[in-house]
């Protein structure tokens, strides 16, 4: 008897909640495959107008999250959880979860900022939180960086927000700062035009504006000289790397020394 029992209210239990979970599987299934297809469509409106590439993805993070939600709730109501008791769930626990989440309120909130002021936007090279590296991903909490050293860097949007930021790309190329010393025994201007020839021979030294070298100052050892040429963003370790190597080799051919450091002795014998 007890048997019948159970199997009674098994099938009583599967007609009751049996049509409802397939309800909710195919709702999930629908609904899953309708939410890919309108984030295509949609990402495809915004690249048609011409959206920035930054607020593009952070968008479309941001409604994906969104419709997962309400697919969610879709799939409770289905089920037969109430919705409104849910919802007022939700609102009660909002304020605990608030609390226990305001670092990532914070990053989310940092997030819109960054969206709104675009202080960088991804491709730019940017040194912030001091790290230094190329913006991949601008996401609702964290933004991507790639550093030189071809390292992932994670950096929360919260503190991204609030603190200092030096975007190299913004202005479009940048100064190469280099120093270059030679002997107080060389002619000064002499060594000046060699490495202006070096500058203006490198097709990735670029003409405006026009690169600077100059006495900066008169050391213990050697005339010290600036150099400054300016380069694309992308070109700046070429210039960097390429004018050392050919200014030296413009210097020694030239006969001008570059010197090390070095102290002259006196002995003087005391009888």
């Amino acid at each position: 008897m007890n048997i019948e029992k159970w199997i009674d209210k098994g099938i009583e239990f599967a007609l009751d909640y049996g049509p409802k979970v397939i309800g909710a599987i195919l709702i999930w299934i629908i609904g899953s495959w309708v939410i890919k297809k309108l984030m295509k469509t949609i990402a495809k409106v915004m690249t048609a107008r011409n959206y920035d590439e930054s607020l593009q993805k952070f968008l479309l993070n941001l409604i994906g999250w969104v419709f997962k939600i309400l697919l969610v709730l879709a799939i409770l109501a289905k089920v037969g959880v109430e919705t409104t008791s849910f919802a007022a769930i939700l609102a009660a626990a909002g304020l605990a979860i608030g609390m226990a989440l305001q670092g990532s309120l914070s990053n989310f909130a940092g997030g819109v900022l960054i969206m709104i002021f675009k202080p960088f936007k991804i491709g730019d090279l940017i040194e912030a939180q001091g790290v230094l590296g190329v913006v991949k991903e601008i996401e609702i909490f964290t933004t991507k960086l790639s550093t030189p050293e071809n390292k992932e860097a994670i950096i929360p949007n919260g503190i991204l927000s609030n603190g200092n930021i030096i975007n190299f790309t913004s202005q479009g190329t940048l100064r190469v700062d280099l120093n270059i010393g030679i002997g107080y025994g060389d002619d000064m201007k002499k060594a000046k035009d060699v490495i202006t020839k070096v500058l203006e021979s490198n097709p990735k030294v670029l003409k405006d504006p026009a690169p600077t070298v100059a006495v900066s100052e008169l050391g213990d050892n050697a005339v010290n000289l600036v150099v400054r040429p300016f380069a694309t963003v992308e070109n700046y370790w070429d210039v960097y790397f390429e004018t050392l190597e050919q200014s030296k080799n413009a210097l020694d051919e030239a006969g001008i020394s570059i010197p090390y450091p070095q102290r002259d002795v006196h002995i003087h014998n005391v009888n």
